[in-house]
């Protein structure tokens, strides 16, 4: 089963510029989107041959998530919950279309919950950054909650998305002027994630790589030669409940600037 996670930024953009034929030559069976910025009608109309659900944020212009399941896949769309709140807990504005989990029906009988995920990416000394910890906070909660449930009895999970955080040097081109200094690169924000691997969810591309392989980046700033020169940050994850069998990992990594349809790269994953 192939799962790939980018952030489009922009699907209508995206569109325009090549992620169509992107997604008819790799043909994901799942596919998980993050920073639509559309309603689910338009996001549909630019998935052909694949089932959409899609949480726009409430503020236009701004983050949005989705789930699509290629048709005649191996994989059917069940339950949906939408946001990270607990239930009964409104969902801020700033963290609607953030956080989308599907349950789905695969062919064999079973199940499977795939979330996909879009953090703040946050500003230090600004409410942005207040707004990424208080999410963050959320995000432990329910990851913990998840990683609970498939240890009694429940389906496996995987959360993947733009989580805009690295968790060490091997993630980053450029680390020592930006640790500490910048968000994404800090050791608060780092924290987070490391509980939750510490915990026994996975890393899917860091444990595919190995712990010393340097990357492989998912983001390049579109300043500068970033992304000629490889000056990369692997913000973009697949991280899975330890059940699951991830058998290889790749970052399609567009040929050159030129050809790019967003500042993302995808990161595919086949599990068996």
């Amino acid at each position: 089963m192939r799962i790939a996670t980018v952030n489009v930024n922009g699907i209508r953009a995206a569109a325009r510029k090549g992620m169509g034929e992107w997604i008819a030559s790799s043909a994901p069976d799942v596919l998980l989107l993050q920073e639509v910025r559309a309603d689910e009608a338009i996001a549909a109309g630019l998935l052909p041959g694949y089932t959409a659900v899609t949480w726009p944020c409430r503020i236009k212009g701004r983050a949005g998530v989705s789930v699509a399941v290629r048709e005649g896949g191996p994989a059917s769309i069940g339950a949906v919950r939408q946001g990270i709140a607990a239930p009964g807990t409104p969902e801020p504005d700033v963290d609607s279309g953030r956080w989308l989990e599907v349950d789905l029906s695969l062919a064999d009988g079973s199940s499977l919950t795939v979330i996909s995920a879009y953090l703040h990416s946050g500003q230090l000394g600004t409410e942005k950054m207040d707004q990424k910890y208080a999410h963050l906070d959320l995000v432990d909660a329910r990851m913990a909650d998840l990683l609970t449930a498939s240890r009694d009895g429940g389906q496996q999970v995987i959360m993947a998305g733009d989580l805009n955080v690295v968790r060490s040097e091997k993630d980053i081109k450029n680390w020592k002027p930006n640790h500490n200094k910048i968000a994404g690169v800090m050791d608060e924000e780092i924290a987070h994630l490391e509980s939750w691997f510490a915990s026994g969810w996975v890393d899917v591309a860091r444990e595919l790589a190995g712990p010393e392989a340097q990357g492989p980046y998912t983001w390049w700033s579109q300043r500068g030669k970033a992304f000629d020169n490889d000056a990369g940050w692997r913000i973009d994850y697949q991280v899975a409940t330890p059940g699951l069998r991830p058998m290889s990992a790749t970052v399609d990594r567009a040929a050159d600037y030129a050809s790019r349809w967003s500042d993302h790269a995808p990161l595919v994953v086949e599990y068996d």
